[in-house]
């Protein structure tokens, strides 16, 4: 690669940095673009998923280059004592699909897969082997580090995609099954209907500690399985350990990866949704807003533009920063399913706008308002009270 330029390097080929490559390709064919990924696909191996409402025509216009699935049934939601069918259409794209679209729509130079960075600057990306590529901007979406800067709990889950040995009768994704054993925290199960046979099954829980016991859950999962009279086999499976951020400071998180003259973008960047790892709709439009920003931003403003960005996307989702305070310094962990099962009785277009990070204002009211799903008391001890610095200890 020593000798080899080019106008943007894309470093880490997950959703944002894929979807910025792309977006950019798409905007500015003239210009040369890379997309450096340490693994060996793009994408890693992710499902990830968002409603049909989520995006604008440009938005839509990007994620259709992709073979994602489509639902237009709606999807369903269960708790304890409440089950609701919405109607909102859900789409969801698999990585080995996303990886596949890149190497076919980007140019083949742009492909730069099993390529280990180890140091990079305004002007430069360095690999492991000590090979070095030039470009004039260099835009960082490797996966964001743990942080003491930031504080709050976990996501964790483990989904497997199980082919039946007969037709499982899901007609309709399950966004959450909650009415299951709540462990360690709030659980629920995620289901999407791949096929009449195939279903995505992910067993999911917000917890406060960064663990996830690959072989009991995998037990649970099978135990659900059973419990509906299916039978099949496993023949894809996925885990993850995701932030759920409820504070911190910001400023310092962001120094504390910041090079001058190279654009932070993706979760590295902070551009995520802080309590439901929900990032689709949030990956498009910072790759648009990147992708048009670019023609006329050179290296060190298209940073200083992203970190504007970056900036207003914290102001902008303070309020599930608080929820995730309630969430888990409110609520006893068993008991934390209130707390979804209440605002799942809220309006459907109040729950969209909620899962894209663009609630309003009379939503947050409504939310907010009626009878607490947690004691007032222990609410506004854990408003005011820290949490805990999302640092990863033991995590199996």
């Amino acid at each position: 690669m020593n000798g080899r330029s080019y106008d943007i390097a894309v470093v880490g080929g997950g959703l944002a940095g894929g979807l910025i490559a792309l977006a950019m390709h798409r905007a500015h064919p003239a210009m040369r673009v890379a997309l450096i990924e340490a693994g060996d696909s793009f994408g890693g191996n992710h499902r990830w998923s968002w409603f049909e409402s989520d995006l604008d025509p440009q938005g839509t216009a990007l994620l259709e280059a992709f073979p994602a699935k489509h639902w237009n049934g709606g999807n369903e939601v269960r708790f304890p004592t409440h089950s609701r069918q919405l109607d909102a259409d859900y789409r969801s794209l698999a990585s080995s699909d996303f990886d596949a679209t890149l190497r076919r729509l980007l140019p083949q130079e742009a492909i730069l897969a099993g390529t280990r960075v180890t140091a990079l600057d305004a002007g430069s990306v360095t690999s492991e082997t000590g090979s070095t590529i030039r470009a004039a901007r260099v835009i960082d979406c490797r996966e964001a580090p743990p942080s003491p800067h930031l504080t709050g709990g976990w996501q964790a889950f483990l989904g497997q995609h199980w082919r039946m040995t007969r037709p499982h009768g899901v007609v309709r994704p399950v966004i959450m099954d909650a009415a299951v054993e709540q462990i360690g925290g709030y659980r629920f199960m995620y289901l999407l209907p791949l096929g009449e046979n195939d279903l995505f099954l992910e067993d999911t829980y917000y917890q406060d500690e960064p663990r996830l016991d690959r072989p009991v859950i995998e037990a649970r999962i099978a135990q659900y399985v059973g419990e509906r009279g299916w039978d099949g086999e496993v023949v894809h499976a996925e885990t993850g350990m995701l932030p759920v951020i409820t504070g911190g400071d910001f400023t310092a998180y962001r120094a504390s990866l910041d090079q001058p003259g190279v654009t932070l973008a993706g979760a590295r960047g902070g551009f995520v949704h802080p309590l439901t790892s929900y990032t689709v709709p949030i990956a498009v439009a910072n790759a648009l807003a990147i992708a048009r920003a670019a023609e006329t931003h050179d290296g060190p403003e298209l940073a200083r533009f992203v970190a504007e960005r970056a900036r207003r996307h914290w102001e902008n989702t303070r309020f599930y920063r608080l929820l995730g305070r309630m969430l888990f310094g409110a609520a006893a962990p068993g008991e934390r399913y209130r707390i979804f099962e209440r605002f799942y009785r809220l309006p459907e277009p109040l729950i969209e706008r909620f899962y894209a990070a663009r609630s309003t204002p009379l939503d947050k009211l409504r939310i907010l308002s009626g009878k607490p799903p947690v004691p007032i008391g222990k609410a506004v001890t854990a408003l005011l009270g820290k949490s805990a610095p999302l640092v990863q200890g033991d995590r199996r």
